[in-house]
């Protein structure tokens, strides 16, 4: 009987427990029905069982020991996308909600505000839009952290910001957030970290900010805030981080600052700042790294920075700073980098900067003469291995470089171009093992480049133009093989160029123009794939020009000045080269009879030619009437119908037709009845469109009447498998939009692939931009909705995860409205592998466009690749300049031209001049500035193209009217 009870005691205890403990269902049920809203493409919530009693042990789950009760809910980084569910209602005890780096989009979901126990909220990079709620604040509860950076957010701060007196830590980076920050935002008395960088605030920063005892943490960078600093922030005793670069404060520092003890960063770059840097700068006893570049300070360098003895980074480049360096910096006993580039700096170059332990140092445009010495190796052997970057460019300094240079043994970068620098290059250059970047150039350099050039094998960038170098170019430069730009122009160096160049396959960059080279070019050149950029206009080359890779579209201006070159791209044929002939001597004289034979042997030779003359007739008449023979019956024997099979869109399984080599037409929109005519009239270079990496587009019709542009792929021997070509093709097929050219349907053979895409019928932009007369050029409307419209083609064409990895203006079609509509895309997919040389030489060859991670194989090709396309894009179309036009002695980077203009205060000078002054500014100079950040060097500091929408959006004016 006991034991009967007590087996029945045993079977009912779980279900005793869950019905006086229903928590633990609530907390289950509530992240079940969370789970249940999400899509997890990785499976990361795999452990999530319905079935469990506790979500203790499920990942991204962290319980109260004591009542099993769930108080953390961290799910960073797991790509999970969609709603967060009303069900969190459930976790009543729920302190942490992190949810980072997902891809939840929409609005910020009312429901986190009636979370009372939270004390820490994520939801930094995802996707979240729309404004930041201002019940978010009103209703915080316990709240002491929020992070909303990195999303899509825009609108005003809320004043009920300052309601929320628990906050500790506010993030609300990388938004568009605009307004001004709130009057009371210094009332959160508690708060110890702002950060509200890279958004759009303005106004001026509000006072009151002494009233922060715990603040140690203000980050503002790149926003648009004026006004000067606040006077009372020398009250933050505890800051220790204040980040206001890239704004447009100004005025002088104000002195309470100096109360700043304990900062150990101070960042006021690129802002108005003017006036001279006092010397209670050196009460900041704390400072580990001072930025003030990039303003309008002026005078001496204060000497009282060498009290700074913590301090490891210093920059004041981009100033109006006069005198010599001071040398109590030698002080500063921890400083690894100085960059003190762009003042107005006078005196010798230091010698106490090789003797300091830097990693880099930067002294380049300033005033310094004198010769460029070093101290003696001797004495300051560890300081010569510890520098890393020595940049010395456009200066005043002369004299021979020191052969003591070598001994610089892990310089990363040596720059002493643009000075007056004169002798020989000393042979110790080759014991730079580790330079990556080596610059001479723009001095008055002379003798020949040594041959120990070749010791320097981890050279990326060699540049020694605008010199008075003589001699040859030493085949020892085929050691460097990494090299990717050699640029040895306006010299006067003689020879021929070295065969080892053809091995170095990682160069992008050879410029040799303005020499007094000569010989032939290496027909092996057309091996390097990844070439941009090979000019050897003005010297004495001859013979043929290479044919094929790069070579086939090289711009005539880089081969100009060698009248002795020939090729078909010159429109000059080489001349043929035939053996001599074999000539017999009428005057030989061994007796009277030896003209007898002679004659004999000239006419066996005459009949033997006869004989092969006569016998090569004929055969080719044979030739001819047996390829007659043979098309007659193969045209008698071809049905009149097209020789396409046609299939629906549905039926990729199999070709109507029976035969394995006859051609399968596929139409995504139904049975077109086939092309008008066969393939050789589709064919025809009469209806040829146009031509890319991939192949000829072709116009043709269906016999429906519909127009088509028909691209004849030529990269049979990179393609994929048919079934793997026709389920690519397919999903190509889905994408519809209206600023995307729509793939119609594709036809498929093994040794012909072709494409039907729409046709569109008013050409392409770079037509448009660079070949229509000024008369009928673009209007500024009709180029800004040309940017945002491709934007949108883009923006779709990634969030359906499509990389374009060719976008440029010849791929940006225009329909009889204007609206431009993005071609060209997703070719890449159908490849066997996404190899970045591939793309790089067969898609894009395009100069000026290609991101520079394409030539780095350790950094991934991300959407990013075609933000900066398009940038350079925006930039094309705002200036109507192509991204790289070659000038008589000169080459223009456009993405360098509008930085220049722009830093130097003439952006509207860069604008189309064909506009004639109609465009509003208030638009074209954001547009630019927008171009220039698309165009960035590093990926992560491009947006996304849904941002660049979002940015378009804000600048563009309203129109009348409205």
């Amino acid at each position: 009987m006991v034991m009967a009870l007590l087996t029945v005691f045993f079977f009912l205890a779980p279900i005793l427990v869950n019905s006086t403990n229903p928590a633990l269902n609530d907390d289950v049920l509530g992240l079940i029905v969370f789970k249940a809203g999400l899509t997890d493409p990785q499976s990361k919530l795999a452990s999530w069982n319905e079935d469990d009693n506790t979500p203790c042990n499920w990942v991204g789950i962290r319980c109260d020991p004591y009542n099993n009760r769930v108080t953390e809910l961290v799910l960073n980084g797991f790509s999970l996308s969609g709603h967060i569910s009303k069900s969190l209602l459930r976790l009543q005890f729920l302190q942490v909600l992190s949810l980072s780096r997902n891809e939840f989009n929409g609005t910020i979901n009312p429901i986190l505000a009636q979370l009372q126990s939270l004390h820490f909220l994520d939801l930094s990079e995802n996707s979240l839009s729309g404004l930041i709620p201002d019940w978010i604040f009103r209703q915080c509860g316990p709240l002491r952290t929020i992070s909303l950076a990195r999303n899509n957010l825009f609108g005003n701060i809320p004043d009920s910001l300052s309601s929320c007196s628990t906050l500790e830590t506010v993030n609300l980076s990388y938004n568009q957030i605009s307004g001004s920050l709130p009057s009371g935002i210094w009332s959160l008395t508690r708060l110890k970290s702002l950060d509200s960088s890279y958004n759009l605030l303005e106004g001026d920063i509000p006072s009151g900010i002494h009233s922060l005892y715990d603040l140690q943490e203000v980050n503002l960078r790149n926003n648009m805030i004026f006004g000067q600093i606040p006077e009372d922030i020398g009250g933050c005793f505890q800051l220790k981080t204040l980040d206001l670069s890239q704004n447009s404060l100004s005025g002088t520092l104000p002195e309470p600052m100096k109360k700043l003890s304990l900062c150990t960063s101070l960042s006021l770059s690129g802002n108005l700042f003017n006036g001279e840097v006092q010397n209670w700068i050196g009460n900041m006893r704390s400072l580990e790294s001072l930025d003030l570049s990039a303003n309008n300070f002026s005078g001496q360098i204060p000497v009282s920075i060498g009290e700074l003895l913590f301090l490891k980074e210093l920059n004041l480049s981009g100033n109006g700073f006069t005198g010599s360096l001071p040398e109590t910096l030698t002080s500063c006993i921890n400083l690894l980098v100085l960059d003190v580039s762009m003042n107005s700096l006078t005196g010798s170059l230091p010698q106490w900067i090789f003797n300091s332990g830097l990693w880099a140092v930067s002294l380049s445009r300033n005033k310094l003469t004198g010769r460029m010495d070093f101290p003696p190796l001797t004495s300051y052997a560890a300081a010569y291995q510890s520098l890393r970057v020595l940049d010395l460019s456009a200066n005043v300094l002369s004299g021979e470089i020191p052969s003591a240079i070598g001994s610089f043994r892990n310089l990363l970068l040596l720059n002493i171009s643009r000075n007056y620098l004169s002798g020989f290059i000393p042979a110790s250059i080759g014991e730079l093992k580790t330079t990556k970047v080596l610059d001479l150039s723009g001095n008055w350099i002379n003798g020949s480049i040594p041959a120990e050039i070749g010791g320097a094998v981890s050279l990326r960038e060699l540049r020694l133009e605008t010199n008075f170098l003589t001699g040859r170019i030493p085949i020892e430069i085929g050691n460097c093989s990494s090299l990717t730009s050699l640029i040895l122009s306006k010299n006067n160096l003689t020879g021929p160029v070295p065969i080892a160049i053809v091995n170095l396959t990682d160069l992008q960059i050879i410029d040799l123009s303005f020499n007094n080279l000569s010989g032939t070019l290496p027909k092996k050149l057309t091996n390097l794939s990844h070439l941009l950029v090979f000019n050897i206009s003005h010297n004495h080359f001859q013979g043929e020009l290479p044919v094929g890779g790069f070579f086939n579209t090289i711009p005539l201006s880089s081969i100009s000045g060698n009248p002795s070159l020939c090729g078909s791209i010159l429109g000059q044929s080489c001349p043929s080269v035939h053996p001599k002939p074999f000539v017999l001597n009428p005057n030989s004289s061994s007796n009277g009879s030896s003209f007898a034979p002679d004659m004999h042997r000239k006419r066996i030779v005459l009949s033997i030619s006869a004989l092969i003359a006569i016998g090569a007739a004929v055969f080719i008449a044979l030739g001819v009437v047996a390829v007659t023979v043979l098309n007659l019956c193969v045209r008698n024997s071809m049905p009149p119908a097209a020789p396409f099979a046609m299939s629906r869109e549905g039926d990729l399984s199999h070709s109507p037709t029976t035969d394995s080599n006859s051609g399968k037409l596929v139409m995504f929109s139904g049975d077109s009845g086939g092309f008008v005519a066969g393939n050789n009239a589709l064919l025809n270079k009469g209806n040829e469109l146009g031509r890319g990496g991939f192949g000829v587009v072709y116009q043709t019709a269906l016999q429906d009447g519909r127009s088509v542009a028909v691209r004849k792929l030529n990269i049979s021997s990179l393609m994929k498998s048919q079934e793997v070509f026709e389920k690519e093709v397919k999903q190509l097929g889905k994408i519809r939009h209206p600023n995307v050219i729509s793939l119609e349907g594709y036809y498929w053979t093994p040794s012909l692939q072709l494409l039907i895409n729409e046709y569109i019928c008013s050409g392409s932009l770079y037509e448009h931009l660079h070949e229509g007369e000024s008369i009928n050029c673009l209007t500024w409307k009709q180029r800004f909705n040309i940017i945002i419209g491709t934007a949108k083609g883009l923006a779709h064409l990634h969030q359906v995860n499509i990389i374009h990895y060719n976008i440029k203006s010849t791929n940006v079609l225009l329909d009889d409205s204007g609206e431009p509509k993005v071609g060209d895309f997703g070719l890449a997919r159908l490849l066997p592998t996404l190899d970045r040389y591939i793309l790089s030489s067969k898609i894009q060859s395009a100069l000026g466009y290609m991101a520079p991670e394409f030539a780095c194989p350790t950094v991934k090709i991300t959407e990013k690749c075609d933000v900066y396309g398009f940038g350079i894009l925006i930039l094309e179309v705002v200036t109507g300049k192509k991204p790289v036009e070659y000038m008589e002695d000169d080459v223009v980077v456009l993405c360098d031209m509008v930085r220049g203009a722009l830093e130097g205060g003439r952006a509207e000078e860069c604008i189309d001049g064909r506009l004639n002054g109609n465009f509003p500014a208030e638009e074209a100079l954001p547009v630019i500035k927008l171009g220039l950040i698309c165009a960035a060097q590093v990926p992560s500091n491009r947006p996304d193209m849904r941002e660049v929408i979002k940015i378009l959006e804000v600048i563009q004016c309203p129109s009348e009217g409205e």
